[in-house]
């Protein structure tokens, strides 16, 4: 049975000295890296933005970043602007291995709504095609590292869980920010999902 590792949001602007970047972020390059030759199947995501999306603070004059406001999908954290297409923010971090990914999925590119989760935008109904990617490849176990385990890992493994697929999170290989506890929540929330914490 096939299996794929997907590889979350590992750029530059997540990791040090990133425009949101998560603590010790880039720390687990090396452990990735070192990851991707035991799978059938590697697959990138990157946050790209375009400039001015809804979800950035920059965009609603008078709030702050981290704060949370309410948009037409939903709960929607106002983050400072970040991975803009095109920017070395967005770029992958330079030490990540680029050449083994069979597809790079790109997720956040409607100006008008987030996208954490590889699987669907925030609205939680619209595709991204990573779904059909997988199925047309034959893999139904999928093995989840990257940034950020409360944010984007968090909402991908959820998803798959959902999708059917046998999802594991590797702990050592992921980050939180842990906005507010966000990260309890979000173990919480991956393992009631059925999603194994590895």
């Amino acid at each position: 049975m096939p299996q794929a590792l997907i590889v979350i949001d590992v750029q530059n602007g997540f990791c040090p000295g990133g425009n949101l970047a998560v603590p010790d972020g880039d720390t687990i390059v090396p452990g990735i890296n070192a990851l991707m030759d035991d799978f059938d199947h590697v697959i990138l995501t990157q946050d790209w933005h375009p400039a001015g999306h809804s979800s950035f603070a920059s965009s609603h004059p008078g709030q702050d970043p981290y704060a949370v406001i309410e948009m037409p999908y939903g709960s929607q954290v106002l983050w400072p602007d970040h991975c803009i297409q095109g920017t070395r923010d967005a770029a992958f971090h330079p030490d990540l291995r680029t050449d083994p990914a069979r597809a790079i999925i790109r997720k956040g590119m409607n100006p008008e709504i987030d996208s954490y989760s590889a699987f669907f935008e925030n609205d939680h109904k619209t595709p991204t095609g990573l779904h059909g990617l997988l199925q047309t490849l034959g893999v139904e176990a999928l093995t989840m590292v990257g940034l950020a385990t409360d944010f984007c890992v968090n909402y991908s493994a959820v998803d798959a869980a959902k999708l059917g697929y046998a999802v594991t999170v590797r702990e050592d290989l992921t980050r939180a920010i842990d906005l507010d506890g966000s990260f309890a929540a979000a173990r919480d929330g991956m393992a009631a999902a059925g999603v194994a914490l590895a």
